[in-house]
């Protein structure tokens, strides 16, 4: 009872952090004539009620792409299809065609606002709150300071309820949640289902399907594939044929609405990446024009087999070796590769990575913390373009609060609680001087932190050099791009030196 009564003040004080941020400006707004995300998301809203649903996808008179088509799945389509029928009841001026683009008003905001609210509430949350529960080896009290921790972290909610991202991030990453508590409780069809789902409302979350797909395939191979292994194997891809099926079916009917379907959902055409975003290919543009230098082609190639080279060790590892730990270790290594070496990535996709971190919070807790404050810093260019620089402040240093005293993360830096024994004792055979990496990480995060608020004062006083009017928002990605690299190299080494996965960590079963 006591459990369940902290739980919902939890909750209560996440929602009321996630409004209290909804209160501010969003992407957009007031700035004509392609205003923002959030118009982006109430014209889908328009379009998908208005339209049949053969033209969705495709260009029209009365579906212009350049205006904020629709380049999202089908989960996201149909979401906006059942939005937009709540506002037709509420006021049809919102989803009028044509005539309501760049509709604004306080009402308005407030319905946008309480759509996000509620697909948190059904979705995000509860996955959240039943991930933490199902923790072993963890105090009630550690379980609930995890869940508001992992319900503070400011990055996703600065997004969906400050920028108002042009599609609920917490609707695919709560799916995706789903999928990980699915497969690691043994309810494999059900994980598979629900992750089937998220892919189908994101498609970005194919950051994720490599580990999804390595941990049932070593979980087939461990049971064999003569026996009960194989009836595993064939029921897991009829739920994944079934459940895309279902989604895909009424753009199924014809050839060309699936390859438009297909070709909105992957536009290869808009390039290496968007913005200035925290990857390896912007930093390097700093210095090496790829865009120009190289086709588009082999652009694609190069980010192709950097991706798939990264991210390949942790997933053999996990089809040898599948284990709770494991996958989620390697959700974070397999996300954070395709963040940082794939093609076409924004800014906001390091959300993917967050997520996977969120769920080793209470594993490695002075790590998860600190690049969950990387991940959000990456993002500042961003957010002080929306005005959100006090809600970014509060929610940084709530979460930063909370991190702190619910797991004690600056006593947490030891070999062994870094998760870091293994290799240390691996390479002191070699060098028996190696005693100073825990002391080393202490001070790359000390030396991080300062990095960040001076950047961000730097950002907020300073006016740029006319010369380069994007200084600030190049040294924030690229400085946030070389902390991912390290953290890259930092999950990798706790994969591929934890031989005793089972063992040593707070399990799911």
């Amino acid at each position: 009872m006591e459990k369940w009564y902290l739980m919902t003040t939890v909750v209560l004080i996440g929602l009321t952090v996630r409004w209290a941020v909804s209160l501010n400006s969003y992407s957009g707004a007031g700035k004509p004539p392609m205003f923002g995300d959030y118009e982006a998301q109430r014209h889908w809203q328009e379009i998908t009620f208005n339209l049949p649903i053969k033209q969705w996808y495709f260009n029209s008179s009365d579906n212009n792409l350049l205006y904020w088509g629709l380049d999202y799945p089908p989960l996201t389509a149909y979401h906006s299809l059942l939005c937009a029928y709540v506002a037709k009841i509420i006021n049809p001026d919102w989803i009028a065609l044509h005539t309501s683009r760049g509709y604004e008003s306080q009402a308005h905001k407030l319905f946008m606002r309480a759509t996000v609210l509620i697909a948190d509430l059904l979705i995000y949350i509860p996955a959240v709150v039943l991930y933490c529960c199902c923790l072993k080896e963890m105090s009630t009290k550690k379980k609930v300071a995890n869940a508001l921790c992992i319900l503070l972290y400011p990055g996703l909610i600065l997004i969906d309820y400050g920028h108002f991202q042009n599609r609920y991030n917490s609707v695919s990453l709560g799916f995706a949640l789903w999928g990980v508590l699915g497969v690691s409780c043994h309810w494999d069809l059900l994980g598979s289902l629900a992750f089937c789902l998220a892919i189908n409302y994101k498609q970005m979350e194919l950051y994720h399907s490599l580990p999804f797909f390595c941990f049932l395939l070593g979980k087939c191979l461990k049971k064999g594939l003569r026996g009960k292994g194989f009836v595993l194997l064939i029921k897991l891809a009829c739920t994944v044929v079934a459940s895309f099926l279902l989604c895909w079916l009424p753009f199924f009917t014809e050839k060309d609405q699936t390859l438009q379907v297909l070709r909105r959902l992957f536009p290869v055409d808009r390039g290496l990446f968007e913005d200035k975003v925290a990857n390896v290919w912007c930093s390097l543009s700093v210095f090496l024009k790829i865009k120009d230098i190289l086709p588009r082609h082999i652009q694609i190639i190069i980010s192709f087999c950097f991706t798939f080279l990264s991210l390949l060790p942790a997933c053999i590892k996990l089809i040898l070796q599948p284990s709770p730990k494991g996958f989620r270790f390697t959700l974070v290594t397999c996300a954070l590769s395709f963040f940082l070496f794939s093609f076409q990535v924004h800014e906001k996709s390091i959300l993917l990575v967050s997520l996977p971190v969120c769920l080793v919070l209470s594993e490695i807790p002075f790590m998860s913390t600190w690049f969950l404050l990387v991940s959000t810093f990456s993002m500042l260019p961003l957010l002080l373009k929306d005005d959100l620089l006090m809600p970014t402040v509060v929610t940084v240093m709530a979460f930063f609060i909370a991190c702190a005293t619910s797991f004690s993360i600056f006593e947490k830096t030891s070999e062994e609680e870094l998760q870091l024994k293994s290799f240390s004792i691996s390479v002191r055979k070699y060098l028996p001087c190696f005693t100073f990496l825990p002391r080393v990480i202490q001070h790359l995060c000390l030396m991080s932190i300062i990095t960040m608020v001076l950047l961000t004062l730097m950002a907020v006083t300073l006016d740029p050099p006319q010369k380069f009017p994007d200084l600030f928002s190049v040294l924030v990605c690229f400085v946030s791009c070389l902390k991912f690299l390290f953290f890259l190299v930092y999950f990798n080494t706790v994969i591929m030196w934890d031989s005793k996965s089972g063992r040593h960590q707070k399990k799911i079963e």
